[in-house]
């Protein structure tokens, strides 16, 4: 029998998404046949089969959420293996039981209460855990007196029709929606952010202005005026380290969630190699094609929500960066130059930065130079 585990699907991915199986138990496979696919923070990926072989067990149903390292496939085989105990893996800290119980290849905490002794699985402790739920109260549906993590959501579910009188179909959030909301909620416990806004005099600017590509030009001139904002910063080890690259997150909104592909070394590029890039990354986005390594890497981060509506904003910033710029709809508005009201046109500009790692002089003079860039 081999195990087939998941594998790092990216750079340091922890998990991903069971979109839809290939195969099915007792269905024969080939080496580098696709078994399943898979969707990860942003992208979707088919699984190739390591073995030859007979599938015994698929390990996970449609819509859930399998770790990186966690068996995936069993395979029959006339290798004999010794037989080790699969910790398994979870999401966040589990507490230290005195037993486990396995069955079908699932590990079990078994943890003792004040009251009874129960049998949980332990993507069901974690989430009881977090939304802080007496395990005691639930009555389990597993095998053996097992709370599965459909116990505690349907509990949950319960409190919550109580005290609420809305009407509408909760839905749990898959795919790119549940990696934002992760990231959003590292950001929230982590970051330190400040934001500073200011408007750019764009009235010079011909009306058919590549706005996108001169953004980024801005921001890779600023980015050299003051560095300490294209920079990564570990929170643990209070280390920053200043980057030569400027690798540009240019956030792509979708009916899906919020997809962030990188212009790698933007400081290289010229006005129509940017504008390229632009265009693949979004026709990319949209159909769902784009490379895992291509988003990878930023190191500051542009937000143009100007393009669909709002003037000003307090992006969110996603460690390890320090910086994001965002970008509001530029309009028309009354302007004094030498004492006279005239016509005008101005961008409005939202920059938020980390100040455990930046401080507000740093900050206000990579945003004027942004300005300038803009302006000039």
């Amino acid at each position: 029998m081999k195990i087939f585990h998941l594998p790092d699907l990216g750079e340091g991915l922890a998990e991903a998404e069971i979109r839809e199986w290939y195969v099915k138990v007792g269905d024969v496979v080939k080496v580098d046949q696709p078994l399943v696919s898979m969707e990860t923070a942003k992208a979707v990926v088919d699984v190739p089969s390591p073995y030859a072989g007979k599938i015994t067990a698929l390990h996970g149903n449609a819509n859930e959420i399998i770790q990186t390292g966690a068996p995936l496939i069993s395979f029959e085989s006339d290798e004999i293996e010794k037989k080790m105990p699969d910790k398994g893996s979870v999401v966040g800290k589990l507490e230290t039981s005195e037993n486990t119980w396995e069955d079908n290849h699932v590990v079990v905490d078994t943890t003792k209460t004040k009251s009874a002794n129960v049998k949980v699985m332990p993507a069901a402790r974690v989430l009881a855990k977090e939304m802080n739920v007496d395990l005691t109260q639930i009555k389990p549906t597993g095998p053996q007196g097992l709370i599965t993590l459909e116990d505690v959501k349907k509990l949950l579910n319960q409190s919550q029709s109580k005290s609420s009188h809305l009407s509408g179909e909760k839905e749990a959030l898959h795919g790119v929606r549940r990696t934002m909301s992760q990231v959003m909620t590292q950001s929230h416990q982590e970051v330190v952010p400040v934001t500073i806004i200011e408007d750019a005099d764009i009235s010079h600017l011909p009306p058919k202005t590549d706005i996108t590509v001169r953004l980024i030009k801005a921001i890779v001139a600023a980015a050299k005026k003051e560095p300490s904002l294209n920079a990564w910063f570990d929170g643990k080890s209070l280390e920053r380290q200043l980057n030569d690259a400027v690798n540009i997150g240019l956030a792509v909104d979708t009916t899906e969630g919020l997809f962030v592909p990188v212009i790698k070394d933007a400081q290289t590029l010229s006005d129509q190699a940017i504008r390229e890039q632009v265009d693949t990354y979004k026709e990319e986005v949209k159909n769902r094609k784009v490379a895992p390594k291509n988003l990878q890497g930023a190191t500051i981060t542009l937000s143009n929500f100007g393009m669909i509506a709002g003037c000003y904003a307090t992006p969110i910033v996603v460690p390890p960066m320090v910086a994001i710029i965002g970008c509001g709809r530029s309009r028309d508005v009354a302007l004094v130059r030498d004492g006279k009201i005239v016509a005008g046109r101005i961008m409005p500009l939202s920059l938020t930065f980390d100040h455990r790692a930046v401080t507000g002089g740093e900050a206000t003079r990579f945003l004027a130079e942004l300005i300038k860039q803009l302006e000039g």
